[in-house]
């Protein structure tokens, strides 16, 4: 049985998670059923689906999660680029962030291929 806090993907995009609702905690109210939501929404399903991954019972199973996890950050990839863009996320908090997707992404491929090797 795979523990989800053993994965240092999990527990990094756990710490996205937080960042994230801190930050998006300044943005305009306007934006609470809009962008803030979708962006929460989306950052989220990054450890969610890693942790419900790794309740099932195949590597095919897993490796589909973290494929989920990846398009998710995607998703929040563009949408802090957007943030960004709309003036709500400043240059230097954008960079650290996108250092923190990039790192994320480049785990759960490195993991998603290792787990389709063993098919």
């Amino acid at each position: 049985m795979r523990n989800f806090r053993n994965y240092h993907v999990w527990e990094q995009s756990h710490q996205l998670v937080l960042s994230l609702y801190n930050i998006t905690k300044e943005f305009p109210s306007e934006e609470r059923f809009g962008l803030i939501s979708q962006l929460r929404r989306a950052v989220i399903s990054i450890p969610t689906n890693i942790s419900e991954g790794c309740a099932k019972i195949s590597e095919k199973d897993f490796a589909r999660y973290l494929g989920i996890s990846y398009g998710s950050c995607q998703e929040v990839e563009y949408l802090t680029y957007l943030a960004k863009d709309l003036g709500y996320m400043s240059t230097e908090i954008y960079d650290s962030i996108q250092a923190e997707i990039v790192s994320i992404k480049k785990q759960l491929y490195q993991l998603i291929k290792k787990l389709n090797a063993v098919d």
